[in-house]
This record gives structure tokens, sequence and C-alpha cells, in this order.
């Protein structure tokens, strides 16, 4: 999923694979593939090649290609949006086709290297003073990301959604900080003079301070933890400097003469009152900034849908909602109770290869319970708010058979990669012909 993101070519949970760290080598079925000897990957189909294939890279400048996707923006009835975090595939996604973002995850950001300090401190500190600092430093990182986007989009609404990453991917490394410990102390006891001694005692007092934090944030299922919506009502200063940093961008770049359209997106709801709290705190920073700038963009805030829950209530849900978008990524696992990365690593293989499932349903949209899913939460959600704007953001919104089912359900959009952007226009066009067809 994020190989497709930055157009790499990628096969998953191939078991048959065998690798050989110290040789510098893997095998597969007895042959021997030596590290600098090349290989080609077909991401589509799942197969690797030995050796160098001969390859082109397309043209989506090509005249007749131009043509053709220009028929299908005439017929299509699904807008087509992309997924992107940074400016560069932004524009690679309006050069693509792209008539708006559906989801920047703003959680890619905070990994970049000045930034995973910060963010650290901020999750692991007690003292409000300090995260407080964390977040003051982070603030201007944020809101320059979100100006890149509004600025490349200028007059498409943008969807950012705040940060939901399994709380464990920001942390220190366990094992790290016992080995760490465990030499610091072996130092201690070989230490001459009193300067090392205390040195040492300050950098071992430091290090057990931090994996007892680490250990207290520990969760037996992250993904299913502390993240999404529940870090945002735990830790709200987090989400309120987020929103601020979209608003203060918003207004920044309105004022620059750009047409602006920010989409606050809040993840992983299960319950309205989640929602509803959440959205409370939210909306007010988000005033306040309006206030201050002495300019009011027109945004919108709604939530992600991924758990089933969420799908079954939506008509609660959109009571605080403008809009909603399915992770159908994290629907699909949530729905089949099964990991992603276990099972297309494991036994999805089998239960294929068995006939047990049609499909792979991380590539392709599961109708019978995703999709049912889907569809009652499109129904229940526009019962209350009939303009209620639904789209799909997973990446089944580039395959052409799931975006056949979006087309059914009356979805306003699909969002995907950029690089599947030309796919998801002409899925979209024959999947209004094909309703075109059946109504004669």
């Amino acid at each position: 999923m994020v190989a497709r993101q930055f157009g790499k070519p990628a096969v998953v949970g191939v078991s048959e694979l065998k690798i050989d760290m110290v040789k510098r080598q893997m095998e597969v079925k007895g042959k021997i593939i030596k590290e600098g000897d090349w290989i080609s990957i077909d991401g589509t189909v799942g197969e690797l090649y030995a050796g160098k294939v001969k390859t082109m890279v397309p043209d989506i400048q090509d005249p007749w290609l131009m043509k053709v996707l220009s028929w299908a923006d005439e017929i299509r009835r699904l807008g087509v949006w992309a997924n992107a975090d940074y400016p560069s595939d932004a524009q690679r996604a309006r050069d693509y086709g792209a008539e708006g973002i559906g989801l920047c995850r703003t959680e890619h950001m905070f990994f970049e290297a000045e930034r995973l300090p910060f963010v650290q401190k901020m999750i692991m500190t007690d003292l409000p003073s300090e995260r407080r600092e964390s977040l003051d430093a982070l603030l201007p990182f944020q809101r320059e990301d979100f100006a890149g986007l509004f600025r490349v989009m200028d007059g498409l609404p943008v969807i950012i959604r705040l940060i939901d990453p399994p709380l464990h991917e920001f942390l220190p490394n366990h094992i790290d900080l016992m080995r760490d410990l465990s030499d610091h102390k072996i130092r201690l006891r070989n230490a001459g003079t009193l300067e090392e001694i205390d040195a040492l005692l300050d950098k071992i007092e430091k290090e057990e301070h931090i994996l007892k934090r680490v250990e207290s944030l520990h969760e037996s299922n992250p993904m299913l933890g502390l993240r999404g919506v529940r870090l945002g009502i735990h830790i709200p200063e987090l989400t309120i400097m987020q929103v601020r940093a979209i608003f203060e961008a918003a207004c920044m770049v309105a004022k620059e003469g750009i047409d602006v359209h920010p989409e606050v997106m809040i993840p992983l709801t299960s319950h309205v009152n989640e929602l509803k709290v959440q959205r409370k705190i939210l909306e007010a920073e988000a005033k306040k900034v309006m206030k201050e700038q002495g300019i009011k963009p027109n945004y919108k805030f709604g939530t992600m849908i991924e758990i089933p829950r969420a799908a079954l209530t939506c008509d609660q849900i959109a009571e605080y909602a403008a809009f909603i978008s399915f992770g159908t990524n994290d629907l699909t696992q949530t729905t089949f109770g099964i990991s992603r990365d276990d099972a297309e690593a494991g036994f999805l293989i089998e239960y294929m290869e068995k006939e047990i499932l049609p499909e792979n349903p991380f590539a392709v949209i599961d109708r019978d319970g995703v999709g049912m899913l889907m569809e009652i939460a499109v129904e229940k959600g526009r019962s209350v708010r009939p303009d209620l704007e639904c789209g799909i953001c997973g990446e089944h919104g580039g395959d052409p058979e799931s975006i056949q089912l979006c087309h059914e359900l009356g979805l306003t959009y699909v969002s995907c990669s950029p690089f599947r952007i030309p796919v998801a226009r002409l899925a979209a066009a024959h999947a209004a012909l094909r309703e075109k067809k059946a109504k004669k």
C-alpha cells in the first residue's frame, strides 16, 4: 500500500523467499539471487522475474489517452480524488486528473527526522510544559505542510486526516533501550573516574525513566489501541495543534488569493459521542483561528468510517459529520477480524488457492460484508443529512471492481494513489455505462 503511494511495484508475502543476510543473497525454489543481481517486479499480478525485463515509462500526456480520459470524464458520475500527503504527490495527482485530495495522512509527516524527536518527547513526557514546547515546535512544520497542499490544490477540496498512528510506531524501540541500559550498567562497573561514574549514572537514570514510560504505553494490540479519535481525546493538545495548523495555513493561503477548501477528518470513530466531543473542541479552535486571521474559509468537519459500529450507526454520526470517508483497509480488517499484514503473508494465499475466499478482500471490496456495511452507512447517513458527502479513501479506491460497487452505492467520490487515477477515471465511466445499459 505504501509502495503503491510512491508509484513503486511491490509484492507482499512471498513465503517461499529465503533471505540470507550473511551471504547477501536470497533463494527461491533452489534459484540463488545474489546482492546486485537484477530482478523485475510486477506488482499488479504479484510476480517476480529473474533478470532485467524491458520496461517503459507510461506517458500520461499521450494525446490518444488524454482523449479517452476526456470521454470518460464526460460519462462518469463518481468523482476521482487522490490520496496525497505532500505537495509533490498533490501536483502529480492534479496532473493525472484528480478533483481533490480524499486523504492526507498527517502521521506520515511526523516520521521525518527533524520532527520525530518532538513527537517522541510529547508522548513520553508527563509535564504539560514540555508537551506544550513540543507542540509549539511542530506547529510551523504542520502549517507549512498544509499550506503547500492548499496552494497546489487551488479551488479543490483537501481532506486532512488528523493523526492516526498505532502509538508504538513513535516510541523508542524497547529492545534497543534494554540493550543500551545494560551496556551503560556494565560500563559503570568498569568506570575509573568520578566524572565517568556521574555521567553514566545520569544516563542510566534517564534511560530507566524512558524505559518505564515505554513499558507503561505498551499495548498488546496497537492497531486497536490508543489511536485515531481516542488519541485525540486522550491528548487533545495534539489534535488542537493540528487544527490550528490547518486553519492558519488555510487563512494564510486564502490571503494569497488561493481558493481553499479544508475538510478535517476525525479518524477511527466507533461511537457518536467520540465524534461529538472531539469536534466540539476542534471546531472551537478553528473558529478561534479564523477570528484571529479575520477570514473564514469554506470548511467541513467529518469522520472516517473504519469500524463496523460506525457504519451501523451512521445516522447518529451524520448529525456531527458533514462528510464520511470509508477507510476500507481498516474496515476490511475489523469486519473480517484479521490482520492484513499477517493474513497476506500467511493464510490468505492458501484461502484463495483453496477458493475459500474468491478474492483478496484487501484488493477488492467484499460486497457481502464490507459492501453491505457501506450501503447501510450511506443510507442511514443520508436519511439524516441528505447532502452527506460520502467517499472512499482505502486503496480499494483504485480497483475497478470496487469502483463499480462505489458507483452502485451512490458515493460522491473515490480516492486512490495518484498513479491509479487514470484507471479510476476509466473505471468510473465504465460503471456509469453499465448502469445506463441496464436501464434500457
